[in-house]
């Protein structure tokens, strides 16, 4: 996935109110940008540090651009805007890059599921039967570990799917928890029980009752973001 238009770059000065970020651009510009990050975002921006946003010709947004990229504060590069990555994953999918998911001849957004009033990022079908998959975007890393951790904040919505899929595959359907890793300088990904320890019980009890767990890294710049490789998953 190219940025078109290309990517700006500026510093930030602050995030606040979730939604917004103050930044200034590289010729002096002071911007609120809107910030497309629901999380905390521990470990994945500072003050100061580098950050790269997509800019808005449309008259009716309120906010000029949106962030895209940041510099964590151990030097990594992160996509903080969530929204990118189930369009990465679509584009992977389309790609074969997921090799434990091609092969599939049809592709679903967004399908109504469980039974707890949930909806699934993709339904794949197979063949054999469909496969229900789940994406999570990854962007908290630490230092002197290559090992990325989701989430960053405590998430009852993430264990609620965690909880359907592991029905799913009670019944004998496929079902994949996929991590797509936004974050540079990653060779792993585990639950991040110190911060989540419900949604990485609710993990462990999803694999289990039999749900897949995939991780796919990015490679990631101020040019392009693209999914291309797999990543070890530690539980």
């Amino acid at each position: 996935m190219r940025f078109d238009p290309p990517l700006e770059e500026g510093r930030l000065l602050r995030r606040y109110k979730r939604f917004l970020a103050d930044i200034e651009t590289l010729h002096g510009e002071q911007l609120t940008i809107h910030c497309p990050n629901t999380g905390s975002m521990f470990n994945c921006m500072v003050e100061g540090g580098q950050v790269w946003f997509s800019r808005s010709n449309d008259p009716k947004r309120k906010l000029p651009g949106t962030w895209e990229i940041s510099e964590t504060p151990q030097g990594r590069l992160a996509c903080v805007n969530t929204g990118r990555a189930n369009r990465l994953v679509e584009e992977a999918l389309h790609a074969g890059v997921i090799s434990e998911l091609r092969g599939f001849t049809e592709l679903k957004r967004e399908v109504a599921y469980g039974q707890e009033n949930s909806r699934v990022d993709f339904r794949l079908d197979f063949p054999e039967g469909p496969a229900f998959v789940e994406v999570k975007s990854v962007t908290l890393g630490f230092d002197g570990s290559t090992v990325a951790a989701f989430p960053d904040a405590v998430t009852q919505r993430g264990a609620k799917h965690m909880r359907e899929l592991a029905s799913l595959a009670r019944e004998g359907i496929r079902a994949v928890q996929l991590y797509c890793v936004n974050l540079s300088g990653i060779d792993a990904v585990r639950p991040a029980e110190e911060i989540d320890p419900g949604y990485a019980a609710a993990l462990r009890e999803a694999v289990a009752a039999g749900v897949e767990v995939l991780a796919y890294g990015v490679r990631l710049t101020a040019q392009e973001v693209c999914i291309d490789r797999r990543l070890e998953v530690r539980l």
